[in-house]
């Protein structure tokens, strides 16, 4: 096996005392950094290859941290003023899961970049972290690399807001056959839309 063989089947044992302490000390180095902040190197090399990444230049990693758990309606003394569908406060969830917005809080800070993709670093009992890859699309090494060069078309600007990476396409309910015909953009099944 190579390098990134047992690199990867050490993030498969998560039980194991290795791991565990690994996270241990990575998650509290971690807490330590802003909430946003950009990555030396990736902490997953083979999850991170294996998502795109390459160790060029015009590649960067950004490693971001996200408040987990339910998100609770803003609003005074918890009065929703509505109908009762409407007067939840705490038991609200997000429709996109928490790497969704994490990668919208990445491409917020860095607009010019473009991002690719992203993986999961770690998490403690209060906040979940991932590493987001991101291009940049003016860099000669990306706009002619054949493998890369298709992120810098203008259609690709702020891809991780319109559900096209990944994480973001969970959310939209994507799938093909008859559980899918109420899914704009969702369903190939022809007979249902007769």
């Amino acid at each position: 096996m190579g390098a990134y063989k047992y690199m990867q089947a050490l993030s498969h044992k998560k039980q194991s005392d290795v791991f565990r302490f690994l996270h241990r000390i990575r998650v509290w180095q971690y807490r330590q950094l802003s909430s946003v902040h950009r990555a030396p190197r990736p902490t997953r090399p083979d999850k991170a290859r294996s998502l795109g990444y390459r160790a060029k230049p015009g590649y960067v990693i950004y490693r971001v941290r996200i408040r987990r758990g339910c998100r609770k309606r803003r609003c005074h003394k918890g009065q929703t003023y509505g109908k009762p569908k409407n007067h939840g406060v705490n038991q609200l969830k997000p429709t996109r899961n928490l790497q969704a917005l994490a990668e919208m809080r990445v491409g917020h800070r860095c607009k010019s970049l473009r991002l690719l993709n992203s993986y999961w670093v770690g998490q403690d009992s209060s906040h979940k972290y991932y590493e987001v890859i991101l291009l940049d699309p003016f860099h000669k090494v990306i706009r002619c690399d054949p493998k890369s060069q298709w992120i810098c078309k203008p259609v690709h600007k702020r891809r991780e807001c319109r559900g096209l990476t990944s994480a973001g396409r969970s959310s939209r309910g994507l799938g093909k056959g008859h559980r899918y015909n109420q899914t704009k953009g969702g369903s190939r099944d022809r007979k249902s839309v007769v």
